[in-house]
């Protein structure tokens, strides 16, 4: 990766040469041939861009190995004391970025024809080198023969689609030269929103009405786009590692068992052990099934339309620096919550199916139907019994313990006591019964706060501590400001007409 920093500096110094900076400096009176030249060169506008979104997005993909890499330290060609390692991963992501740097200048900068050229010959660069390497070298140690084929298609993809956007880019110089598109969605997308609800009523389809409504004039910025395809290509990358090391692992069990075997056989005191062996066996069958068994945006539009009431109040008005920080740490955190969330539900589905075959399964093939049948009825019948008494207690409230309803058409009858003796001595009743129900209905709701913590890792959208709390949340801390921040960059609109409606708008948020 190191000699290709060179590549990167020699592009960068291209497009910084032809980039005008905005601003005079010092050195501009000192040498003035060089007319405001080597300006910066903007990778990637995370804040207010919404064009070549896919293209953006396909060189993540190109760099998503790579930053895959940075989570082992094999790329580090030395060793690092344990205190340095942060330093270590800092350094690590700066190559990274230095080396596909030229990717995101190319399609950003708007020396259209300069860029291209750049872009092609980049690009060409890549894809020959990463076809070589798998061609030449494609086995591995862990996916076989074809394991840089199997592992570096994503990347070779997104490759070639960059090198035709590319020649595209340079076909459309070619023929409208210093013509300059101006989009006009975002102003499309506000407009829609600040219409009447009666403008927007159409017949929805069964799609829309069931599983997602989509706005036609809306775009998710390049940065979303960017961290849903690194996360679908490290998702994948990470399923082909799972998949190869469970294999491993469960390989290693049966060795073990079979030592463990050999050592029964060749003992004559291990009749304890022995008996174990078949369980063991089974268990390792079971497992290994079970775990390959498991390995097979609302809250935009909210913002948009400044209603902020769904977020805890201390993210109503964030600070203007977190919100800045937000926008570089959102995708880098969304991507390893991403990761890390699909380790930890395949876990837990592991375990599931595990419990599924133990209880289910197993007792079926062994030829314990009935026992199976009655130990499951005891469990249903003291679960519909715990339900029953619960709501026993609300329908003797709602008939004895509340007053007659004030008119006919009321739906409910008033918040007002009848018999108040009477329900005196049911609640002195029912107190020691719900003390012994609700160590139960405890337990039942840690159980159901460890599962929905476990799924909703990976949704950084989404909080896992409770109302109050949310500031031990980092990655909603991180998701709020970032979103915050993307929807009041992106108000800008170059119809004139609108002007007004769209600052009223932008002051309401």
């Amino acid at each position: 990766m190191y000699h290709k920093c060179v590549k990167q500096v020699l592009v960068t110094g291209v497009l910084s040469f032809l980039q005008r900076r905005a601003r005079r400096l010092i050195i501009d009176s000192r040498l003035p041939f060089l007319e405001g030249r080597f300006g910066i060169v903007v990778p990637l506008d995370s804040i207010s861009s919404f064009s070549n979104r896919w293209s953006y997005g396909f060189a993540f993909g190109a760099v998503s190995t790579t930053v895959l890499l940075l989570f082992s330290e094999n790329y580090v060609p030395f060793t690092v004391p344990p205190w340095a390692k942060a330093i270590v991963y800092l350094v690590g992501a700066l190559e990274v970025g230095l080396v596909y740097f030229p990717f995101f200048a190319c399609l950003s900068t708007p020396c259209r024809l300069a860029g291209s050229i750049l872009g092609i010959l980049y690009s060409l660069t890549w894809i020959i080198v990463t076809v070589w390497d798998a061609a030449t070298c494609p086995s591995g140690e862990i996916l076989g023969k074809y394991q840089k084929v199997i592992s570096q298609w994503p990347r070779i993809l997104s490759l070639i689609f960059l090198l035709g956007r590319f020649i595209y880019m340079l076909v459309k110089d070619a023929r409208i030269r210093l013509q300059l598109e101006q989009e006009h969605h975002q102003a499309l997308h506000v407009k829609r929103l600040l219409s009447r609800a009666s403008e927007q009523s159409k017949p929805l389809s069964w799609f829309q009405r069931n599983v997602y409504e989509w706005d036609p004039f809306f775009k998710f910025p390049n940065r979303i786009i960017g961290t849903l395809i690194i996360s679908l290509i490290g998702l994948y990358m990470m399923t082909l590692a799972d998949y190869s090391l469970s294999d491993v692992v469960f390989d290693r069990l049966d060795n073990w068992k079979n030592t463990l075997k050999h050592v029964t056989t060749s003992c004559n005191q291990t009749e304890a052990l022995g008996l174990m062996i078949p369980q063991l066996e089974e268990f390792i069958y079971v497992a290994r099934k079970s775990w390959l068994a498991t390995t097979v945006f609302a809250s935009n539009l909210r913002l948009w339309k400044g209603q902020k009431g769904f977020l805890p109040e201390r993210f109503h008005k964030p600070r203007s620096a977190v919100s800045v920080a937000s926008i570089a740490r959102y995708s880098g955190w969304q991507i390893a919550f991403t990761l890390w969330g699909y380790l930890i539900v395949h876990f837990i589905h592991f375990l599931f199916a595990l419990l599924f075959a133990y209880l289910l399964v197993l007792p079926i093939k062994h030829g314990n139907v009935l026992n199976m049948l009655s130990s499951l009825g005891i469990i249903l019948l003291t679960i519909g019994l715990v339900t029953a008494l619960i709501i026993l207690q609300i329908v003797l409230v709602q008939v004895f313990f509340l007053q007659d309803k004030m008119s006919p058409t009321d739906k409910e009858k008033p918040l007002a006591l009848n018999n108040r003796r009477a329900f005196h001595c049911f609640n002195y009743f029912f107190f020691f019964y719900n003390v012994v129900m609700g160590i139960s209905i405890c337990i039942v709701r840690l159980m159901f706060s460890i599962i929905a913590g476990t799924w909703l890792v990976s949704r950084i959208d989404r909080t896992i501590m409770q109302r109050g709390y949310e500031k031990m949340d980092q990655d909603k801390s991180a998701w709020i400001p970032f979103f915050s921040d993307r929807i009041q960059a992106s108000l800008i609109c170059g119809n004139k007409s609108e002007t007004n409606r769209i600052r009223a708008f932008a002051c309401a948020m």
